[in-house]
């Protein structure tokens, strides 16, 4: 059970809104109790937060007591350090700098002319601000700092900076703000008035982290609903959720992660997050990490000796790439960038005039580039891993008249066919094969693609995000290999809970 509590100084705080028996005064807070299976949290609303003060105390009091808080003791200490926060503006939207000058400028009483102000204040409510054009920055501002009502002043030197932010409270706001901040709360937690009822039902809540806008997702909306049915028969809440739900992590026991991930993305903070607050991930972090980057990846596996293609890291600025990949691996050749995904980043080289043009593109992108000796098969084998056990296993085929199973066009992308099938029917050495390597990465959820030639077996990659969409992967088990994603999650979460 979850439990949403809102912590001010006195109760006349709190007189502008609604009611609710969720609405406790810091004293009341000091002798608040909750069962020690329960998860609380809490919004600090008391109007000091300096040192030792109550809204110091009670976000220290909070974390002492395992509650989830905003803002957090490390976001109070944060904001009291200037050299953290001196945001240069240039690097955000061009909307927030023009609305600065324009709000950065008085009229002159006697001359009626515009002069150019060097400060502006401003305050912005769970990452939501008055103004349209300020919603970059209260966003930005608030994914480091995450504090319910921060009052940000900014700076004009060489280009707009921000001078201070402090932690502000509804007892300082006139009533235009005080409207705003209501429709900030409300957003930001629907946990206090929406829906209590549906929730309570359920033993456990799981958030599956999407992107609605993604072009190639690694589940499918038909798979997203099996999903959330196969967890709700486990006792299991579970909910969709986009990057705009970062803050409302602590409120789940889980998460799983079905966008295409990278280190440099919200996906990896988001695992990052989960996994500081306990909560059971799939992806890990250090999953996203070693399997992202296939520099990596490719060293792992040849080090500890996985079957995998000959392979060659190349630096940009290595002057006898195109020599050392025509003298040790020859043509056809295969180059990738490191962080590529679907195929992307991926090109065969058939000579040299294709070799050198290929690398001339891909090191425009990245520093390094990784040249590969071409594995001729029909198909690519598919093994899903869960847990350290295989769970699935697909055939992808090539794209007809291509040489991948992915074929990516100027307007839209294809795929070639597939074959599913039970895992007890795949080759020994490419279920073994798919199992060292997982070992390495950890016990999370994996895809792990394999060439199979003759008796030769190579593992091309390690996919932390691995495509599970219906009627595919799917194919075979049906709703059943849903269901055993929820039951692992159960069982972890059952863990957690009994630690």
């Amino acid at each position: 059970m979850s439990r949403l509590l809102i912590v001010v100084d006195r109760a006349k705080d709190w007189s502008p809104y609604y009611p609710s028996e969720d609405v406790l005064t810091f004293d009341e807070y000091l002798q608040f109790s909750a069962p020690a299976s329960s998860r609380v949290r809490v919004i600090n609303l008391c109007q000091s937060a300096r040192y030792l003060s109550r809204g110091y105390y009670c976000s220290l009091l909070a974390e002492a007591r395992g509650h989830h808080v905003v803002p957090s003791v490390m976001t109070l200490n944060d904001l009291s350090r200037k050299g953290l926060f001196s945001l240069q503006l240039e690097e955000l939207d061009d909307s927030v700098v023009n609305w600065l000058e324009a709000s950065g400028a008085e009229i002159d009483p006697v001359t009626d002319a515009r002069e150019a102000t060097h400060e502006v204040r401003i305050r912005t409510y769970f990452g939501q601000a008055a103004h349209a054009e300020l919603k970059p920055v209260a966003r930005a501002l608030f994914d480091r700092f995450p504090c319910p009502i921060l009052e940000v002043v900014f700076k004009r030197r060489k280009g707009w900076q921000i001078e201070s932010m402090k932690p502000a409270a509804p007892a300082d706001l006139d009533e235009q703000e005080q409207d705003v901040f209501a429709e900030a709360l409300d957003r930001f937690s629907s946990m206090v008035w929406r829906k209590p009822r549906t929730r309570r039902r359920y033993r456990y809540d799981l958030a599956i982290l999407v992107n609605p806008e993604e072009e190639m997702p690694p589940s499918d909306k038909l798979a997203l609903k099996r999903f959330e049915k196969a967890g709700r028969k486990l006792g299991i809440n579970v909910e969709q959720i986009t990057r705009r739900d970062y803050m409302r992590l602590p409120e789940y026991d889980g998460l799983f992660i079905r966008e295409t991930t990278a280190i440099d993305h919200h996906t990896y903070r988001f695992a990052r997050k989960a996994e500081a607050e306990g909560m059971v991930v799939i992806d890990d972090p250090v999953s996203i990490l070693k399997c992202t980057n296939k520099v990596f990846l490719a060293d792992l596996l040849k080090n500890n000796k996985v079957p995998t293609p000959k392979t060659l890291i190349l630096s940009r600025d290595h002057k006898q790439s195109v020599e050392q990949i025509i003298s040790e691996l020859g043509f056809p050749v295969v180059i990738k960038i490191p962080d590529g995904a679907f195929s992307r980043g991926v090109t065969k080289a058939e000579d040299e005039v294709s070799l050198r043009a290929g690398l001339k593109t891909l090191f425009k992108q990245s520093a390094l580039v990784l040249a590969q000796e071409y594995l001729y098969t029909d198909y690519d084998w598919r093994i899903g891993v869960l847990g350290g056990r295989a769970i699935y296993a697909c055939k992808y085929m090539m794209v007809k008249g291509h040489w991948q199973i992915y074929q990516h066009g100027e307007s839209s992308s294809e795929s070639g066919d597939f074959e599913t099938m039970p895992t007890y029917e795949v080759p020994r050495n490419v279920i073994q094969a798919a199992l060292n390597a997982t070992r390495l990465i950890g016990n999370g959820l994996y895809g792990v693609d394999i060439k199979q030639s003759g008796n030769r077996v190579a593992v091309i990659e390690v996919n932390d995000n691995p495509s599970i969409d219906a009627g595919v992967e799917d194919r075979f088990l049906g709703g059943e290999l849903y269901t055993l994603i929820m039951q692992e999650f159960l069982s972890r979460m059952e863990d957690n809970r009994r630690r």
